[in-house]
């Protein structure tokens, strides 16, 4: 992107910050797990909690999501947890709450069940579902083997699709194009 995408602002509202309310609509606690603490104090809603991501003593650079998810697990007291990449600006309060409604009344969940996700033809699209965090073993255990890929880590594991009406709110932004696309 060229700079960093949890600050870019749409309608004057940082995507980080927008992310944090709209995760808020459906979940009573919201981390944030991020090496650059001091960075997004100010654009985080107060209730949100800064988790400081801590790579390991050989990298140079963010070991990836991943990594950062995995620290954030032992501070869920829930079942379940909701992981929201920051940079979704399509996502609104609306799609969770729908998405949310449709997980307590529709899905039949499997004990075995540790992710559900919605799928896209590149694969799972894991920064925008729920994981039970029951799966936090073995997602350490994936770490410490050197696994740094959320698609691999989920070849291995059972995962549910969530079926979507549609898919705008998946739309991410990962480069300057995908941002001038969006607006």
């Amino acid at each position: 992107m060229g700079q960093d995408k949890a600050l870019l602002s749409r309608n004057g509202i940082p995507l980080l910050t927008r992310i944090c309310q709209v995760a808020q609509s459906v979940a009573p606690t919201v981390y944030v797990v991020t090496p650059r603490v001091e960075r997004y104090q100010m654009v985080v809603p107060e209730d949100c909690h800064l988790l400081p991501e801590c790579w390991p003593p050989d990298c140079q650079r963010s070991p990836g999501p991943l990594w950062g998810f995995s620290q954030a697990l032992p501070f869920c007291q829930t079942t379940w947890v909701l992981l929201l990449a920051c940079d979704l600006p399509c996502l609104t309060v609306a799609d969770l709450q729908t998405i949310s409604q449709y997980l307590i009344s529709f899905i039949p969940i499997s004990a075995t069940t540790m992710a559900i996700l919605p799928r896209s033809n590149q694969g799972w699209e894991p920064l925008c579902g729920f994981y039970r965090t029951a799966c936090g073993a073995e997602l350490t255990q994936f770490l410490n083997q050197g696994g740094r890929s959320f698609q691999q880590w989920l070849s291995q594991q059972s995962v549910a699709e969530l079926p979507t009406s549609h898919r705008r709110f998946l739309f991410n932004c990962n480069t300057p194009e995908d941002w001038l696309r969006l607006e």
